[in-house]
């Protein structure tokens, strides 16, 4: 059964979720996320989806302030990809975002997976940019209202 759960900064969890981060989004880069200043998470929200111990999925909440929120670092294991995974725990962080009282939110997605989020219902805002050496677009999403289905 998988479930969806907060990861504690700094535990257990926390570990899985940076080699999974690392594995995924920045050794193909080149780039090694532990060179990076880690200890800034500490003030984000870490969420997984977990089988058991195994984490399957997982993405990093940023509090922008007022009722606004950046979800970051969206990653699903590999051989796991286009098995609904991703679209479970998307769906998971907003409604915990919902739940707290957020009613925006916003992300950079790489240009291979904008259709992932725009079938979630987030839509292009501005130009495409570049980050982490690769081209971005900004993405948004209203939290208001719960989408049937």
């Amino acid at each position: 059964m998988v479930v969806f759960r907060e990861i504690s900064y700094g535990g257990g969890d926390y570990k899985k979720e940076c080699q999974l981060r690392d594995e995924l989004l920045r050794q193909p880069l080149g780039l090694s996320l532990y060179e990076e200043d880690l200890q800034v998470e500490e003030e984000q929200w870490h969420f997984g989806l977990f089988e058991k111990e195994a984490l399957l999925a997982c993405g990093v909440v940023v509090l922008l302030g007022g009722k606004l929120v950046k979800i970051r670092q969206v990653a699903v294991v590999e051989n796991l990809q286009g098995r609904g995974y991703g679209r479970m725990l998307m769906e998971a962080i907003e409604g915990e975002l919902r739940q707290r009282g957020y009613l925006g939110v916003e992300l950079h997605a790489r240009r291979e997976v904008v259709q992932f989020y725009l079938a979630g219902d987030y839509v292009v805002e501005g130009d495409e940019f570049e980050e982490v050496g690769l081209p971005h677009l900004k993405m948004v999403k209203e939290l208001t209202s719960f989408r049937a289905g």
